[in-house]
C-alpha cells in the first residue's frame, strides 16, 4: 500500500519538478521576447524564478533539499570559529607564506639547474 503512494507521489513530484523548470525557462525565454523596458523583463525573470523555486520545494525532492539546507545550518552554528586576530592564527598564516614562498624559491632553481644541464648536455646552450 505505501508503495503505491510514494510512486503515485513520485510522479507528481516530478511532474512538480517539470512544472518549476518551465516557469523558470519561460521567464528566461520572456526576457528576451518581451520588448519591455530592462527592469521590468528582468522582474519577470526574478519573479518566475522565485515561482519556479517555490513549486520545486512542494515536491519530495525539494522538501529533502530544504531539510539538508536547515541540517546544515544546524551544523553550521556548532562550528567553532576562532578569532582572526589570535596569535597562533596569524603565526600559521606567516608560516604558510613562508613555507611556499621557500618551496617556490627552491623549484624555481632546481627548474633553472636541470635546464641549464639539459641545454648544456645537448649542446644548445652558448
Amino acid at each position: 500500500m505505501t508503495e503505491q503512494a510514494q510512486q503515485g507521489s513520485s510522479a507528481l513530484d516530478t511532474l512538480k519538478l517539470v512544472a518549476a523548470i518551465a516557469i523558470v525557462v519561460g521567464g528566461i525565454a520572456s526576457f528576451y521576447s518581451l520588448p519591455w523596458p530592462i527592469w521590468a523583463r528582468w522582474l519577470v525573470v526574478l519573479a518566475s524564478l522565485s515561482v519556479g523555486i517555490l513549486v520545486a520545494l512542494q515536491s519530495a525532492q525539494g522538501r529533502m533539499f530544504w531539510d539538508f539546507v536547515q541540517g546544515s545550518r544546524i551544523e553550521l552554528r556548532k562550528v567553532v570559529w576562532r578569532d582572526r586576530d589570535a596569535p597562533p592564527t596569524w603565526q600559521v598564516a606567516m608560516l604558510v607564506f613562508v613555507v611556499i614562498t621557500v618551496l617556490t624559491l627552491f623549484f624555481w632553481g632546481l627548474d633553472w639547474g636541470l635546464a641549464s644541464l639539459t641545454r648544456w648536455l645537448s649542446g644548445q646552450g652558448a
